[in-house]
């Protein structure tokens, strides 16, 4: 049996998510449907909470949140800075990426913005293919490098688990999503991005990176530290960097469709 409860998921906006019963399994929907695994590791290093693995497949799945995004292109708000209008691949730097109704195709060799940014509010949409076969990180997977370094993935999670610190609006590698708020495949979906970046002082980390997440426009990370690079199956950790770095986009086999990408100064209180 299936509870239905509203949560705030931020000051604004209210989502309503649908939890498992006392048996915590999923009834089979088009949302959850039954799968004999979930992809992951379960003998990997411990996160920092010393509860889960990193990439642990038995972590608790986030709540089912409806996604408050229609599919529609946002327009860029005043002082900002559109990088992809669908015309041309003149603000990135692999030129091999395919053109198709305003929208780039992810293919070899990934993508990188040619501009450096540090603070930074990040707008873009994706979409993943209808008819991907397989489950987990099979579906779509792609991310966005913030920096080249601080990811936020992305992937297809409508009918589709994987472990929670890699499924769509994670953290990868460390913070699962409050809520998983995806759209179907076939369907844009929208990401915004603030991100804080790191500051280093001789050498030595004075404050991490820090992120705040709207998928869909429901809020699913809120003020999140990063505990350091990205990494696979390993604790992250930080190396001192420039203040300003290239935001890329991950080419992982899947033909994840990017389009309306654009950038403005960031203007959220992080870490205070």
């Amino acid at each position: 049996m299936k509870k239905q409860i509203s949560v705030t998921v931020c000051a604004s906006l209210v989502a309503t998510v649908f939890v498992a019963g006392a048996a915590d399994v999923p009834e089979k929907n088009e949302r959850q449907p039954e799968q004999t695994s979930i992809d992951g590791f379960s003998n990997t290093p411990m996160q920092p909470d010393g509860k889960w693995h990193i990439h642990d497949p038995n972590r608790t799945q986030p709540p089912v949140a409806e996604p408050k995004y229609d599919g529609k292109r946002v327009p860029p708000p005043n002082g900002s800075k559109m990088l992809f209008d669908g015309s041309n691949l003149d603000q990135f730097v692999n030129k091999g990426w395919k053109l198709e109704d305003g929208s780039m195709i992810a293919a070899k060799g990934g993508q990188k913005s040619n501009e450096k940014f540090g603070d930074i509010h990040l707008h873009f949409e994706w979409l993943v293919p209808v008819g991907l076969k397989g489950y987990g990180q099979k579906q779509g997977n792609s991310g966005v490098f913030l920096m080249e370094r601080y990811e936020i993935q992305v992937l297809n999670c409508w009918a589709n688990r994987t472990y929670p610190d890699g499924m769509t609006g994670a953290l990868y590698g460390q913070q699962p999503p409050l809520a998983n708020a995806c759209r179907k495949p076939g369907e844009w979906q929208s990401y915004d991005l603030h991100f804080k970046a790191p500051v280093f002082e001789d050498g030595k980390l004075v404050t991490p990176a820090r992120i705040t997440v709207y998928l869909n426009n429901v809020l699913i990370q809120d003020d999140v530290a990063f505990n350091g690079a990205t990494a696979w199956k390993r604790r992250p950790t930080y190396k001192p960097h420039e203040p300003t770095g290239r935001f890329s986009l991950q080419h992982h086999g899947s033909p994840v469709r990017y389009r309306n990408i654009w950038v403005a100064p960031l203007k959220l209180k992080l870490g205070e």
